[in-house]
């Protein structure tokens, strides 16, 4: 039997910073198993979002069981992002490699 979805304190900021920055933002926290609490997309990518409260203290900020499980045999990175400040460097980045030219 799956446990209930926990909602990190500031996943509604985050979602917010996201949608300021143009990001869509799907919720998947509730889907369990490990699964990451977010799916984002700019124009140019699709990624996965972990959020961890950044005002909790390191060892409650640790991925569980099964998000270990889960991001490991994902084959593509999980963002973790712990305050809104770490969203806009995910978002900075992405947007940078998104100018890049993959054509060299």
């Amino acid at each position: 039997m799956r446990r209930a979805a926990k909602v990190d304190a500031n996943q509604e900021a985050i979602v917010t910073m996201f949608r300021a920055l143009l990001v869509s933002v799907q919720h998947l926290h509730a889907v369990g198993g490990g699964v990451p609490d977010l799916l984002c997309a700019t124009p140019h990518w699709m990624f996965l979002v972990e959020v961890k409260d950044g005002s909790k203290p390191p060892s409650a900020q640790k991925l569980t069981p099964d998000q270990e499980k889960w991001h490991a045999a994902w084959p593509l990175p999980v963002h973790i992002v712990r305050s809104t400040q770490d969203v806009i460097d995910l978002v900075l980045m992405i947007n940078n490699e998104s100018g890049k030219d993959r054509s060299k």
